[in-house]
């Protein structure tokens, strides 16, 4: 027999599988009776739903939260949260190294497929460096959502929520301990721009936290060219996104049509922010509008930037694909972007992304409406044989329609977590299938594909080149 040799394992496929890992064990507590509360029960396909969802940094759930898990089962999804918003490999290299456990080529090259870094050289320092800024973030976070908070609770409640949702909000995760979101808070400034803010550093990505921190000490400009097309197109999204909501939503008295000016810009801005990564939401779902809707669909499958806790298909993935778009339309010969030309091998991975992303997302929208269409045939064939016996007529109807489907799909791609309130509506079918988009909208869907593909071959030879009419 072979002998398979760690050293040999794809980074990709090790990456994939400690997530997986992580998942299983978190589902293996959140499945304990301590982890609900008295009178209540889960079931094993819930919990591995919410333990997926906290370590994918998603949100969505099948039970609410803030009722039916105990103090130990919130902890635990704190957890989760926390190792799926930082990466599994980071904490793991970072235990290692705080041992004194000398770290091989072979994890160097893992923790830099999860950090998104370019380099093997200084992952170490970065890493650490890195881990010290997520703390002081989430501690400055939690004081102020505590203060926030503590207006309408006992501090030491206020205490326990500044916690939760400051490492939820900068994990990008959505997991709120209110059961309607932030909607009650939806006119304070300090809980709202602050978990904005929260959101807004979590998804940038690490490499440009970084970059900023050291421009602001030395005054040197240190942002690559990933760095900066992460903040012009997170820029030009919030901005985007904040504008158009307003206008959409001004008018509507079931979002922010009743709210004074600031409170309804404030609320624009937040769900602008929200929407692309992390799921809570200041304004009751339901009541959007559909070009709202739709807008928000584009935000969520762009989704956070790499690198970051955030999930999608990238801001920069989108970015250079608009820039490539402006090279066709101007027929210039090279890709350019902030005086920087980029290789041409980095928009076929780009394209690629976009190409699998939008092919998985069709067939499990697909798959859900299909078994789902199964299911009520089958149930409205029983009911009309009673009715028929009974001489009374019967109509199905379904919550699942096109449009909340393809949400639903979204949002579990882009590890956002907003609804429209059919997660729980899903057959189990639906629901396992909405647990593998998380896990695949987390790590991405080209490094979930290269995990379980050999290593890349390379031709000795080249076929004869031949042209194909296109447009």
């Amino acid at each position: 027999m072979k002998k398979i040799s760690f050293r040999r394992i794809l980074p990709s496929r090790i990456l994939v599988m400690s997530f997986i890992v992580i998942i299983l064990i978190g589902t293996f507590f959140l499945s304990l009776p301590i982890a609900v509360n008295k009178g209540h029960d889960i079931s094993v396909l819930t919990a591995l739903f919410t333990a997926t969802s906290a370590v994918s940094v998603t949100g969505l759930t099948l039970v609410d939260v803030s009722k039916i898990f105990s103090p130990f089962g919130k902890a635990v999804i704190l957890i989760l949260i926390q190792l799926g918003g930082l990466g599994i490999m980071t904490f793991s290299t970072l235990v290692f190294t705080l041992i004194g456990k000398q770290i091989t080529y072979q994890e160097r090259k893992i923790l830099k497929e999860d950090l998104n870094s370019y380099t093997i050289g200084g992952i170490i320092k970065f890493l650490k460096r890195i881990v010290l800024i997520v703390a002081g973030i989430e501690i400055i976070g939690a004081v102020l959502l505590t203060a926030g908070f503590s207006g309408t609770m006992p501090i030491k409640k206020a205490m326990i929520y500044g916690i939760f949702h400051s490492v939820s909000a900068f994990c990008n995760a959505g997991f709120s301990l209110f059961s309607d979101s932030i909607i009650g808070y939806s006119s304070s400034l300090t809980v709202t721009l602050t978990i904005a803010i929260l959101i807004s550093l979590g998804g940038i990505g690490f490499a440009v936290i970084n970059s900023t921190i050291n421009y602001c000490k030395t005054g040197k400009k240190t942002y690559n060219l990933t760095s900066k097309l992460a903040l012009y197109i997170s820029f030009f999204l919030t901005f985007g996104g904040t504008v158009i909501f307003f206008i959409f939503e001004r008018s509507n008295p079931g979002t922010i049509g009743h709210m004074g000016i600031i409170d309804a810009l404030n609320n624009s801005f937040f769900q602008s922010v929200t929407t692309r990564t992390a799921g809570f939401n200041t304004v009751p779902m339901e009541n959007l509008r559909p070009s709202t809707l739709f807008l928000f669909l584009i935000l969520m499958f762009i989704g956070a930037s790499p690198g970051s806790t955030g999930g999608g298909l990238k801001t920069t993935t989108f970015g250079i694909i608009m820039f490539y778009v402006m090279v066709v339309l101007r027929n210039e010969k090279d890709l350019v972007i902030s005086n920087r030309r980029v290789p041409w091998q980095v928009l076929h991975r780009a394209m690629a992304m976009l190409i699998i992303s939008l092919i998985y997302i069709a067939v499990v929208v697909f798959l859900i409406l299909m078994t789902n269409e199964m299911t009520s045939i089958k149930d409205m064939a029983d009911a009309i044989l009673q009715g028929s016996i009974q001489g009374t007529a019967v109509v199905h109807t379904s919550s699942l329609t096109l449009d909340k489907v393809i949400f639903e799909v979204m949002s579990a791609f882009g590890t956002v977590g907003v609804s429209q309130g059919i997660t729980a509506d899903l057959n189990v079918f639906g629901r396992i299938l909405l647990t593998l988009t998380m896990l695949i909208g987390r790590v991405g869907p080209l490094t979930f594909m290269l995990a379980f593909s050999e290593k890349i071959k390379v031709r000795t030879y080249k076929y004869p080149q031949e042209n194909v009419l296109i447009g």
